[in-house]
């Protein structure tokens, strides 16, 4: 056994490292391992120095030794490839996309047990403001004094001194018991011919253990879910791993109940909203291939699976599987990777599949199953478009008198409303009447919103926030400030005034961000608790309320605005979604949809219901154009504080650009988000042809150029935001 070895320290500022292993010690690619750097200590992965090379190479005699070897299974080969992967396919830092592999330090210590502190619902005999504000949003939830201190907005201190006076108490908690089995017969489904002939194929993928990417394309209440569910308890049969990814932290709690109805206990949960204790007995029972079936966000398609049996996309062609920080990389095209290296099936469940996905079903690489109906009584809602020009609300108002009439009717009948904007907050835009002044975020070219209901105005870019001013600053005038434009808190407003009995539910990610709330939110609508909902995107998908049966979608143009080059599939995939919650159930549904153009394409498909033509034409405009997926894009962002020399970098890069034929370099020119988080930004693009393998290009590209340590630069792949 070799006595050097190759570590993915995690680290992405630094490369691959080499140690001694000290006599005694056994270690394999994959080991996680904890490895000297200075005089600190960090976790890495022993990596095959073939495939890592290093600039750091160093003689034997200079090694220092490893410190340890974690008590975990090693990464797997087939991960190992993932990471190599997809650092060389979106330009990171291999060491950035291990880590996302690795759970907290603290999952790899080999405690059993870790105290953590609840309320007792004793208030302290001295109750200060910041006590008073922790035992408030503590709530009824537990976790380490850290986390509950995080969720409190206070100091550790606080959270300690409310232990000491016995308002919180401590809870021993085993982090490693093992969780529940899924049982694949609890609750046998009666499927129709359609899906039944759709889950067969599904279950034989599973069975033949091999890679086949499938587009599952029905449309909205097929019954996409139980179709793939047959696939799930194939793999469960067989003992294998299932891996659900689901775009939304939100939307995992109406996917649980549905598990749970099938499979008789939850899947394994993988998000951001988890505690550290829940991290590490979920990341423990993953690597040890206990854990089932997960059900996660984009990360979780990084966790070290002992047995991948099947991967799901649930909702493929959503744009929040890409990732717009640290690697930007799409979840559905590395989840298609994942299961190439694992050889098992990935099921891609769409309503309204990306054209990129359409495209390799028309090349013949993935595979398609169609469910055309909706199941059982329910049948697709009527669509009809209201021209706000020919009939636009009433003066300070923005649902159009046709749409009011159908509220009416609907809430006369006992049934449920469902209006969507998708825009957060009051109002997008306050300014002052006297002198025009507006409101900008300080630390980014954006407009400051205005939330009424916790009275302050944000930024929705950095999160800035500032108490909702009473005095313009420029001007000095007092109440002269108006709010321009609607946010969904105005058309709550608008919605009271006009229905002030119907009980109103506002469903952003402002008041929807934990599984817990969205459980809420779910009971009470089942229990016709709330009447009208007032919903961005967060609303538009994997909710099923039969007793929803009219949808007004209050501002259909605003995705058309600004110059996305996927604004109008965007924008089809997102009513289409929207208009899919209505008439769910033996009641017939019915959408409105206002528009300043009900002639523009997009519109007129969703009201024909002719999603192929639209499909179509957009398909034949991205080919004319060169556009992707006939064609690659890649964004260069130069950043920085210092404005000169963001320019100055951003210019070298600009003028250095190769001249290949089929490759078109743009810019550099001024980010449209100009300043994002205190740093000024500047953007090019690259423009390339299909086969060019523009990776390398870039690569090498840049390679060769200096620029000040005070300046970053961030390549996009495959770019889905051009801000």
């Amino acid at each position: 056994m070799s006595s050097r070895a190759r570590v993915l320290v995690l680290n992405s500022a630094l490369g691959p490292l080499d140690y001694r292993v000290p006599q005694g010690m056994a270690v394999e690619p994959g080991s996680i391992v904890i490895a000297p750097l200075g005089p600190r200590q960090l976790l890495g992965v022993v990596w095959e120095p073939e495939r890592m090379p290093s600039d750091a190479e160093v003689g034997d005699n200079r090694l220092r030794n490893l410190v340890g070897v974690v008590d975990a299974p090693p990464l797997a080969a087939p991960l190992r490839r993932l990471v190599e992967w997809t650092a060389g396919y979106y330009l990171a830092p291999p060491a950035a996309v291990v880590r996302m592999a690795m759970p907290s330090s603290s999952a790899l210590e080999g405690v059993k047990t870790i105290t953590e502190y609840r309320a007792t619902g004793e208030l302290p005999d001295r109750l200060t403001p910041q006590r008073e504000q922790a035992l408030q949003r503590i709530g009824d939830r537990q976790g380490l004094i850290r986390e509950l201190a995080t969720i409190a907005d206070v100091s550790d201190a606080v959270v300690r001194g409310l232990v000491k006076v016995g308002a919180l108490e401590a809870i021993a908690v085993d982090i490693d018991s093992p969780f529940p089995l899924p049982d694949p017969d609890f609750q046998q489904p009666a499927l129709s011919p359609d899906q039944r002939a759709a889950s067969a194929d599904l279950v034989a993928g599973v069975q033949a253990r091999d890679f086949q990417p499938t587009l599952l394309d029905g449309v909205t209440g097929s019954g996409k879910t139980e179709v793939y569910f047959e696939a799930v308890a194939a793999a469960i049969r067989e003992g294998r791993q299932t891996l659900v990814l689901l775009p939304e932290i939100a939307l995992t709690e109406p996917f649980l109940q549905r598990f749970t109805a099938r499979f008789g206990c939850e899947p394994v949960a993988w998000h951001s909203g988890l505690r550290s204790s829940q991290r590490r007995r979920a990341w423990r029972a993953i690597s040890t291939g206990q854990a089932l079936v997960t059900v996660g966000a984009r990360s979780s398609l990084f966790l070290p699976y002992a047995n991948l049996g099947l991967i799901v996309v649930d909702e493929a062609h959503e744009t929040s599987f890409k990732q717009e920080d640290g690697v930007h990389y799409h979840a559905r095209d590395v989840a298609v990777m994942r299961g190439k290296f694992e050889s098992c099936p990935v099921i891609l469940a769409s309503a309204t599949p990306a054209i990129e996905t359409r495209q390799q079903v028309a090349l013949g690489r993935y595979a398609e199953l169609k469910l055309p109906g909706r199941w059982g009584a329910a049948e697709m809602p009527a669509i009809e478009a209201i021209d706000l020009i020919q009939s636009p609300p009433d003066r300070g108002r923005w649902i159009a008198p046709k749409l009011v009439a159908a509220m009416e009717e609907t809430l006369a009948r006992r049934e449920q409303v469902l209006l969507f904007l998708n825009r957060r907050g009051y109002a997008p835009l306050t300014l002052c009447r006297i002198c025009g002044h507006r409101f900008q975020c300080p630390n980014c070219t954006a407009w400051m919103v205005e939330h009424r209901l916790i009275s302050r105005i944000t930024c929705h870019h950095c999160g800035h926030l500032e108490p909702t001013p009473r005095v313009c600053p420029e001007c000095g005038n007092e109440d002269t400030l108006v709010a321009v434009g609607p946010g969904v808190e105005r058309i709550a407003d608008e919605v009271k005034l006009l229905f002030p009995d119907a009980k109103t539910a506002v469903v952003t990610s402002d008041t929807i961000w934990s599984p817990a709330k969205a459980a809420e939110f779910v009971a009470r609508m089942e229990a016709h608790d709330i009447d009208i909902v007032v919903g961005t995107q967060l609303v538009t998908k994997g909710y099923h309320f039969p007793n929803l049966t009219l949808v007004g979608v209050i501002d259909a143009d605003l995705g058309l605005n600004g110059g996305d080059l996927r604004a109008s599939e965007r924008t089809f995939q997102q009513i289409c979604q929207v208009s899919g919650r209505a008439g769910r159930g033996a009641k017939p549904g019915h959408v409105y949809i206002q528009t300043h153009s009900p002639d523009a394409p997009v519109m007129r498909a969703l009201i024909s219901g002719d999603a192929e033509s639209f499909y179509e034409t957009e398909t034949e405009s991205r080919r004319e154009a060169g556009a992707p997926p006939f064609g690659r894009f890649a964004g260069i962002i130069v950043s920085s504080e210092d404005k000169a020399a963001a320019h100055e970098t951003a210019t070298l890069i600009g003028r250095t650009a190769p001249r290949l034929e089929g490759m078109e370099t743009y810019g550099p020119a001024p980010a449209p988000l100009a300043m994002l988080r205190g740093r000024h930004r500047f953007r090019l693009l690259v423009h390339a042809r299909r086969a060019l393998d523009v990776q390398d290009v870039i690569r090498e590209w840049l390679g060769a150029l200096d620029w000040s340590s005070k300046v970053r630069v961030t390549v996009d792949i495959d770019p889905y935001s051009f801000v």
